[in-house]
């Protein structure tokens, strides 16, 4: 089941984790300082590029008589809403911008292009999801409420639906969004989630005017008699976003590695281990510059976990020293390429809709969960034998531990399969 024990699970003595919480400090503490005028040009002319998108899509979508010229215009439109989306909206709204003191460019003024409020979401993700990071029973996000992603959570019936409800996820991922920060939005007021005239609904619902307005009725209406190609474009504009985004949060939260924990665990957890969560729960993938940057450079989850309000375009610099520190004591760093890891977390997603007992392996050491009782019992011997290299001396930690386990479950399987006659 989830990790209950967090420096059992990764091998990691109080001497450790002070020593990487320190590292881990001082990287913080180097960006920080180091936050200047390129920094500054990098944001603004990302939202040069993103108006400049926008205003070229509409307007191919507006005035263009040709349908490959509409499908241009689709295309720039919907580039343009995942680079606000992914690199504005998510990473302003994350306060990594509010160093530069410029009042368009802050946590408190930028209201994304995107059907839920941003003040939703602030309360939903940059405190509930940063700070119970996969903490079972703590951060909604863990399957935002629609999705079993983990056997922690008892299986119910309706998980059986849950692959045709990812999809539906999937599609309508901006929808989805809102309605779940709508939700933490009441919870964390204290106002009754049914009580119709409520703030937080009010709230919701002049978003919604505006966006639904905006796309759906606004624009349409200049396009004229070419009104229902000018929906069409919006519809399809969105409906790329939402999955671009949902294929970008899935491959940085739920594929194999990225581990789930208990409540026990946080209630006394320090400074040090709470950098120590976020790496072992997120996930990255890999990806070149251009790639990067319509992911909101959200391909370093592990980094942005770690460092949510530092500004993204440093991330990358960032998971230098971050996969040096992995290195140097011996942790795993969770990545590959996208397919493989959202093909990773669509098995999740199927896998986890029947019952447990319909699986194979055990909640301890199933691909996508893992704890420190997989090393309990006949497994202690491998935690004995990674702990030092029988060679080098050198300390061993969570990576070499993990490995030999993976070769123990194979000689095992081994051991018991009968020879072919």
């Amino acid at each position: 089941m989830a990790i209950t024990d967090i420096l059992e699970f990764a091998h990691l003595t109080d001497e450790d984790i002070e020593a990487f919480g320190r590292e881990l400090d001082a990287i913080r503490r180097d960006v920080e300082e180091s936050r200047g005028q390129r920094d500054a040009n990098y944001i603004r002319r990302t939202i040069a590029l993103q108006r400049s998108l926008e205003v070229g899509g509409r307007l191919a979508i507006l005035c263009s008589r040709w349908r490959p010229a509409a499908l241009l215009g689709t295309g720039l439109l919907a580039a343009s809403k995942i680079i606000e989306n992914m690199e504005l909206g998510h990473n302003v709204s994350h306060g990594q911008w509010d160093w530069m003191n410029d009042p368009e460019i802050h946590s408190t003024s930028w209201e994304w292009d995107q059907t839920g409020p941003s003040e939703h979401w602030k309360r939903a993700h940059n405190y509930s999801h940063h700070t119970y990071t996969n903490i079972v029973g703590m951060d909604d996000d863990i399957g935002f409420g629609i999705l079993r992603m983990t056997r922690d959570e008892q299986w119910k019936p309706i998980n059986l639906l849950q692959p045709a409800a990812n999809l539906v996820l999937a599609l309508t991922f901006e929808w989805g969004i809102a309605l779940h920060d709508l939700a933490a939005s009441k919870e964390e007021r204290g106002v009754d989630p049914w009580q119709v005239l409520s703030e937080p609904n009010k709230e919701f619902a002049r978003k919604v005017a505006t966006q639904v307005g905006k796309d759906f009725v606004f624009f349409p209406a200049l396009a004229g008699p070419a009104w229902r190609r000018a929906i069409g474009a919006n519809l399809t504009a969105n409906v790329i976003r939402n999955l671009w985004a949902y294929a970008v949060i899935f491959c940085g939260h739920f594929p194999d590695g990225a581990e789930k924990f208990t409540m026990g665990q946080f209630e006394t957890e320090t400074h040090e281990e709470w950098y120590l969560r976020q790496m072992l729960g997120s996930a990255n993938f890999h990806a070149g510059p251009t790639m990067a940057f319509l992911s909101g450079n959200l391909c370093y989850q592990i980094e942005h976990h770690m460092f949510p309000d530092l500004p993204s375009n440093r991330y990358p610099e960032i998971a230098e020293r971050v996969r040096q520190l992995c290195d140097k004591y011996d942790l795993p760093y969770t990545t590959g390429h996208l397919p493989a890891q959202y093909w990773k977390a669509l098995r999740t997603i199927f896998k986890l809709s029947v019952p447990d007992s319909w699986l194979r392996r055990t909640s301890d050491d199933a691909p996508e969960t893992s704890s420190e009782r997989r090393f309990h019992g006949p497994a202690s011997a491998v935690v004995d034998r990674v702990r030092f290299d029988p060679i080098t001396g050198r300390k061993r930690g969570l990576r070499s531990a993990l490995q030999e386990a993976r070769r123990e479950a194979r000689r095992a399987v081994k051991a018991h399969t009968p020879a072919a006659p």
